[in-house]
């Protein structure tokens, strides 16, 4: 009875683990299918929209023009404020356009025509030389027109007449300049301006949705970012313009000093010899 007790326990703690890995290696086998099922599954999702979002955005704005991606921008970027934007680099553009040709013409070869005035005055030909002065173009000769003028007056008079009218003639080679100056401020100003609107739309949009999204945030922070960045872009162009402008205005100023004082030269040796 003991032996037959013994064999009977031997039997079931033989037959109790195999039992049990027998049960348990299905179900691991299953788990790990179904795990290696859904990760295949989700990466098999994620590279398609992948490959979708690519799709999407080649064939969005497919071989884009700069003129065509400019205009759509300028869309996008809300149009009221966009053309007061455009309207300032128009008009900035206007006022460079007329001071470059005007500077342009104003300049002359001033070392040849002092040396031509230069000639006529120490063969005593005043009136010759008043001819260059006044058929040549440009603030310089007509500073030295100026000064042949009162030739026989005292230097000190003189260079009072001249150093005057140096003046009215550096205001004209200036005129037009606080204009672009007030275009490149206005061009940011009007993109901030935007800005600050473009976050008030953005605001309104949710309040009337109830909801933070993003696509409702998106909106009006496009509008917003592009007005500035047009409004950055044309105050940049017209800076460039300007500094262009006064370069040219200040060799022209150096000139004028300089065919001043060859001038006062010139008289002083004349009146000299005339003594």
């Amino acid at each position: 009875m003991i032996a037959r007790l013994c064999a009977m326990v031997l039997v079931f703690i033989l037959t109790c683990p195999g039992v049990m890995a027998q049960d348990s290696v299905p179900d691991l086998g299953i788990d790990e299918e179904e795990e290696i099922e859904q990760a295949a599954d989700l990466d098999s999702m994620v590279a398609q929209d992948m490959a979708e979002f690519d799709e999407m955005m080649a064939s969005r704005h497919p071989d884009e023009s700069v003129y065509k991606a400019l205009k759509r921008k300028f869309i996008e970027g809300n149009v009221g404020f966009m053309s007061l934007v455009a309207l300032a680099l128009i008009l900035g553009l206007a006022f460079c356009i007329e001071r470059i040709i005007y500077l342009t013409l104003a300049e002359v070869d001033a070392k040849k025509l002092m040396a031509d005035i230069d000639s006529k005055i120490e063969d005593g030909d005043i009136e010759g030389a008043k001819d260059i002065a006044r058929d040549t173009r440009g603030p310089v000769a007509s500073i030295c027109y100026q000064g042949l003028v009162r030739i026989n007056e005292h230097v000190d008079s003189i260079e009072r007449s001249m150093a005057s009218y140096g003046q009215v003639q550096l205001s004209n080679l200036e005129k037009g300049c606080s204009w672009i100056t007030l275009f490149i401020a206005i061009a940011p100003s009007l993109g901030f301006l935007g800005t600050v609107i473009g976050m008030v739309m953005s605001f309104d949009q949710i309040q009337m949705e109830g909801d933070i999204s993003p696509t409702i945030v998106a909106a009006g922070m496009k509008v917003a970012l592009i007005t500035t960045i047009f409004g950055i872009i044309v105050a940049l162009i017209l800076q460039v313009f300007y500094n262009y402008i006064l370069n040219k205005i200040e060799a022209l100023t150096t000139q004028m000093e300089d065919a001043s004082i060859t001038l006062l030269d010139a008289i002083v040796k004349y009146q000299n010899k005339g003594r």
